[in-house]
């Protein structure tokens, strides 16, 4: 049997299928706890309510410093522009909404060229501001496609011919659905021509959609379009017999309550839908409350890979839906174990582009320090975001109008990762020993060190200590290096024992998703006097959490020669700081 057919072992420990009555609990002892991570689903009941970080165990001031930073970015810089119009986030842990934080402008520019409406004519960000989600429609359409599954109406395993059989066009006979869910179908990007550019009406449209032919042969190759997504909307609607808008309705957001959430939003709403771009090709002027993605509004606004608008009350009702199972408030939306399937990476042959049943999955460059191999989400191109991380029964969306007024203001995924991280940083990683831990969290081309005196030896140094590690690959490693005059540093071979550790002797440690303590140890020749130094450094791109070290223990022959448990100052920090959580 193919190796996407087998669960692998971390998403059966952690999403083991549950009925309702057999959904995991969650101790008092876990919550708030980014070092315990939970098992199988949260009870189908959990609701969300508001409350405070300290409600569940949080510290709350990672989440302060994040909303700080997203303020910094709705103002201008050296470029003379903000990063994003404005933005609109919230967290959620255990069932508790922690933090709802609105910031800028939903609407605030007359043009392209980035001319800011007077005063009285811009509209604030608010809690409940409408966005166009954009790729992030992409899971509507999934869910929609797995719900037929259920029903037994959809084989995922099965060619999208065997429904669409005008889909075998240009040499496609042999895609899978599972294909068009995880993009390895073939397909290129994007269509071409554009459906708004290249074809005279929507039924000329829908045609070309099945028509594309294939860039790669299936199954070789992973390459995100917007044409599989596309092709599934259309499967949908031929399967249910019912447009692709009626459907997402009836049974996704009329089930969840999620009252704001559809495609083609009414004109009674657009006080409270965030502007995007002011579009010169096709010339549309600003684009509020249509569609922004322009083969979504050549199809009328209803598409498979964008055209849903949503809040972001409404996608929390979703993740924790998703968190539980399937299940929110009584109405169940899809059964556990296909949330379980829809979770788990099929595209084992493509490291770095893990992917389930529509969800990206473990994807840092914008999930920050909540990815993990089951932390899902998906983000979309106006500017929004969307995580949900199962082993902290979390969530964080990001919800910005970064195009409005143009695309070209640039990247806003260290914004994202910035959202995402706060929430892992508000959780707590206990010291294994005694009351505090070395703690060092990085940005982006840093480093910190944590050394030792020159230490009296004759002979070999053994060094052992506790390390939690978490950061975002082989980029971000932790040294333990010695020196015999604290200039010249060589470095040490490690070897650590615990979940997620590396095997053997290593030269550094890195990783992410684990979340687990590690007992480490090495050996130092010493003949002469020697310092130690712990060196934790990051890289250009994204980071993790970041490292604690705990019962920092060196011996020579048995004899204990640095306790920096009992003796703390005998370590020289730059960078760490002691931290009890």
């Amino acid at each position: 049997m193919r190796a996407r057919k087998v669960l692998v072992a971390t998403l059966a420990v952690l999403l083991a299928a549950t009925s309702t009555a057999g959904a995991a609990t969650t101790s008092s002892h876990d919550t708030g706890r980014f070092d315990r991570p939970q098992h199988g689903f949260a009870p189908a009941s959990t609701t969300l309510r508001d409350g405070s970080p300290g409600d569940v165990g949080l510290d709350p001031q990672p989440i302060r410093d994040a909303e700080q930073f997203l303020k910094s970015w709705t103002q201008p810089d050296v470029s003379g522009h903000p990063h994003f119009s404005g933005a609109v986030g919230l967290l959620a842990h255990e069932g508790v909404i922690v933090d709802r934080y609105a910031v800028g402008g939903a609407l605030r520019y007359a043009d392209a060229k980035g001319t800011e409406l007077p005063p009285q004519q811009q509209v604030p960000m608010r809690n409940d501001t409408i966005f166009d989600l954009a790729s992030i429609s992409k899971l509507f359409t999934s869910i929609a496609a797995l719900q037929l599954t259920e029903q037994g109406k959809l084989d995922v395993n099965a060619p999208v011919t065997s429904y669409l059989p005008e889909f075998a066009a240009n040499g496609k006979q042999d895609v899978t659905v599972e294909q068009l869910l995880t993009h390895t179908s073939g397909f290129d990007a994007d269509p071409s021509p554009s459906l708004w550019a290249g074809y005279p009406d929507i039924p000329a449209r829908r045609k070309a959609i099945l028509d594309s032919p294939l860039k790669n042969p299936p199954g070789s190759t992973y390459l995100y379009s917007d044409l599989n997504l596309l092709t599934l909307g259309l499967l949908i609607e031929k399967l249910s017999g019912k447009p692709l808008d009626q459907v997402v309705h009836d049974r996704i957001t009329a089930p969840l309550g999620m009252t704001d959430t559809g495609y083609n939003p009414p004109a009674a709403k657009l006080d409270r839908i965030a502007a995007t771009e002011y579009e010169t090709t096709p010339p549309r002027g600003l684009v509020r409350g249509q569609v922004h993605d322009e083969n979504a509004w050549a199809l009328g606004g209803v598409a498979g890979h964008a055209g849903v608008f949503s809040t972001a009350g409404d996608l929390a009702v979703l993740c924790q839906a998703i968190l539980n199972g399937g299940s929110y408030r009584g109405h169940r939306i899809l059964q556990p174990g296909t949330v379980e399937k829809m979770l788990t990476n099929y595209n084992q042959r493509f490291p770095g582009d893990e992917h389930g049943l529509g969800f990206e999955l473990d994807q840092p460059w914008y999930m920050g320090a909540l990815s993990s191999p089951v932390s899902a989400g998906h983000t979309g191109f106006t500017g929004t975001t969307l995580v949900i991380d199962p082993e902290s029964r979390s969530f964080a969306l990001l919800l910005t109008n970064r195009v409005h007024p143009t695309r070209t203001w640039g990247s806003i995924n260290p914004a994202r990762q910035v959202w995402a991280t706060s929430l892992a940083k508000a959780m707590a990683v206990r010291p294994v020993k005694g009351p505090d831990a070395w703690y060092a969290s990085l940005d982006n081309d840093g480093t910190a060190t944590l050394s030792t005196r020159l230490l009296p030896s004759s002979g070999p140094l053994r060094v052992s200590f506790h390390a939690f590690v978490d950061t975002a690959g082989p980029g971000d490693p932790l040294r333990l290096e010695s020196s015999t005059d604290g200039v010249n540093w060589q470095p040490v071979s490690l070897v650590a024992r615990g979940r997620g550790a590396p095997a053997g002797e290593v030269p550094s440690l890195s990783g992410h998703g684990h979340r687990s303590w590690w007992q480490v140890s090495a050996e130092v020749p010493a003949p002469v006097a020697t310092a130690l130094r712990w060196r934790y450094s990051t890289d250009a791109s994204y980071t993790g959490r970041g490292i604690s070290l705990d019962g920092v223990k060196v011996t020579e022959r048995g004899q204990t020669v640095l306790d920096g448990e009992q003796n703390p100052s005998a370590l020289v920090p730059s960078g760490w700081r002691l931290s009890t959580r």
